[in-house]
């Protein structure tokens, strides 16, 4: 399975407990198809103080699985497939599948 979204993408949750939240891209795991996304599966953590922090609780964003988001069309700002096309210059390019406009610059 290709990961067809990257870091920096919005992207809108399409299932879960936060679905119809949009959010940024802010780190991809590969290995596991998670992803961490801005604003997104908030967790509590509780911290001890140390020299640089006080401590407490702190907020956090969680993982949330990579079928459970879709890339976010910028101009009707809807959900998107990605899909791959190769331009004659031989770069491979991301394109959405609702509009076939090119995602990648």
């Amino acid at each position: 399975m290709s990961i067809k979204v990257k870091k920096g993408d919005l992207v809108i949750v399409i299932a879960g407990k936060d679905k119809g939240k949009k959010g940024k891209i802010l780190r991809v795991i590969p290995s596991d198809n998670r992803l961490v996304v801005q604003g997104i599966n908030m967790l509590t953590k509780h911290t001890k103080p140390s020299k640089t922090s006080q401590g407490g609780l702190v907020k956090l964003e969680g993982t949330i699985h990579i079928s459970n988001v879709a890339l976010l069309e910028p101009n009707i700002n809807k959900a998107t497939r990605v899909g791959f096309k190769i331009l004659e210059d031989g770069r491979k390019v991301r394109v959405s599948c609702r509009s076939g406009e090119q995602i990648d610059h």
